[in-house]
């Protein structure tokens, strides 16, 4: 045990506790600013009828006044049509807490040089790597997926790639110690980007390899988001950290009202060793995801680790994220280095990054296009299913058109609100033909996709808004490679563990589930 590391984790426990509960969260959360913007309208309302009962039809007109000019407004911006829907409902019900709301969120208040550094960084980095080979090879061989790597080569500058090996894990446990290997194989570098790091047995593990390995003069790199900060570690961790040598950075820092807990924050997890491995997948680095803790039941993970030349894009999808706050950008050196060919490697890899802040929704496209493609079967793995109408729809097309169309959602919710969001969906899929599951044993975190022994992707990507819309995110496609048969045998084997959903359990959940579903379902693009 390293010396002093005791008093970092009695204070990360600490943290956590203050950070799920109480005034913290609520501070930090897009549910305070709405609650105290509704106090704020009780408390006009109440203080104009008690005592400026003579100014209450000017009240309601100025508010009316406003309240149609958002409106209007709203229904001409190129918004999502869900979002579009909150947002005039909330308008028309609370106009004093729905119009400074919204300017809040679309104004981006504490992020426009996030933004704007992220589109330079983005803009620049992308033209540091080439048009690969199998660019060209492509569209000859996979011609139904030729416009979907044209559409990430243009949106994210992701290209595919030949020689690559795909090594697919089902659970934590299986991913860890081949995970460990490969940290312990580091000769150049180790770069480490994920969402939730906590000081447990899965990062003693982590942290005791990664400071022997500085030692042994290896350059070390962790990047975490900012939300960590309050739920999982103390705020000194990163000059800890420092005193093993390993260089630690924070994504967005949450700073009370300014940038809450749901903006832009950093839901990838990457790990990359020497440009010559890259894992990705749901695990971050905390010990429910190999099962040494079990908040909910059994943690049904997934990963993927790639070895190869696809690895160069994940090591740029890293150093666009560390080098937001360096003026300047530096890629050359980590990836100009020789990556050795996997030449026995079959099929394509195509990793691929997705920023909220450039207006390219590059999850949901990839989703979308296994659904459009998919001619036999698409199985599905996800923790949440809060759906926009455009998923909604290509999910129930694709089985109106005879696709088994197979989704595993938890048995266990790790939070009731969103699973009662997900039942407010089942009604409707089942109805055209979707076969819903819940993994009866626990907890269902894997994002994966699967389609006709052809094409899969494994990585971060949830089917929510906060995924699809508001996170950065990333995931591997896979495109007939041995590891596509993995994922699948995968998805059959936990579907032994697995309840099916009937159309009366779906028309039925229960009130207070219907309930809640139904309220939620209204300002599900706010959660």
């Amino acid at each position: 045990m390293i010396p002093n590391k005791e008093v970092h984790i009695e204070k990360s426990r600490d943290l956590l506790k203050r950070g799920k509960k109480g005034l913290l969260h609520l501070v930090f959360s897009r549910t305070g600013i709405m609650a105290l913007l509704v106090l704020l309208q009780l408390g006009l309302m109440l203080l104009f009828t008690l005592r400026f009962s003579d100014y209450l039809a000017h009240y309601y007109g100025l508010f009316t006044l406003l309240s149609l000019g958002t409106v209007v407004y709203i229904l001409n911006t190129d918004s999502d049509p869900n979002a579009k829907i909150t947002w005039l409902l909330l308008i028309m019900v609370a106009p004093a807490a729905g119009i400074p709301l919204y300017i809040y969120v679309h104004t981006d208040l504490g992020h426009r040089a996030l933004r704007d550094r992220m589109r330079y960084i983005n803009k620049t980095s992308q033209r540091t790597l080439p048009t690969t080979q199998a660019d060209l090879q492509l569209p000859r061989e996979y011609p139904a997926d030729a416009g979907l790597a044209h559409y990430l080569r243009s949106a994210g500058g992701f290209s595919a790639y030949d020689g690559t090996l795909a090594d697919y894990y089902p659970l934590g446990e299986e991913f860890f110690p081949a995970f460990l290997a490969d940290l312990k194989q580091a000769r150049k570098f180790i770069f480490l980007e994920y969402f939730i790091v906590e000081n447990g047995w899965m990062w003693d593990q982590v942290e005791d390899i990664l400071a022997e390995k500085v030692r042994q003069g290896v350059e070390v790199r962790l990047l975490y988001d900012g939300t960590c900060e309050f739920t999982k570690l103390p705020h000194s961790f990163p000059a800890y950290l420092k005193t093993l040598g390993i260089q630690c950075r924070i994504f967005a820092r949450v700073r009370p009202f300014v940038s809450t807990h749901y903006n832009y924050r950093d839901h990838r997890k990457i790990a990359v060793i020497d440009g010559r491995v890259a894992y990705t997948g749901g695990i971050n680095l905390a010990d429910e995801y190999v099962n040494k803790t079990h908040p909910f039941g059994h943690w049904k993970d997934t990963a993927v680790r790639v070895e190869g030349e696809a690895v160069r894009s994940f090591t740029l999808m890293f150093l666009q994220m560390w080098q937001v706050e360096e003026r300047t950008l530096t890629f050359q050196p980590f990836l100009s280095a020789p990556v050795t060919r996997q030449g026995h490697a079959e099929g394509y890899v195509i990793p691929y990054g997705d920023c909220p802040l450039d207006d390219q929704p590059v999850g949901e496209w990839v989703y979308t296009h296994i659904l459009n493609t998919a001619q036999k079967y698409v199985h599905i793995m996800t923790p949440y299913l809060i759906l926009g109408h455009e998923l909604e729809d290509a999910l129930r097309f694709a089985a109106r058109r005879g696709v088994d169309v197979s989704i595993i959602l938890p048995g266990i919710p790790d939070k009731r609100l969103p699973f009662a969001l997900a039942k407010s969906h089942y009604r409707t899929l089942i109805e055209a033909g979707v076969k819903i599951y819940e993994y009866t044993p626990g907890f269902i975190h894997a994002k994966s996709f699967v389609s006709d022994d052809i094409r899969g992707t494994v990585g971060t990507v949830n089917l929510d808004y906060r995924s699809l819309s508001h996170h950065f995110e990333c995931g591997t496609y896979l495109l007939g490679v041995p590891a596509v048969a993995d994922l699948e045998a995968d998805f059959r084997d936990t579907l032994k563990r697995c309840h099916r959903i009937t159309p009366q359990e779906a028309a039925h959940p229960g009130f207070w589930w219907k309930l809640a579903g139904m309220l939620a379902k209204a300002f599900a693009p706010l959660l």
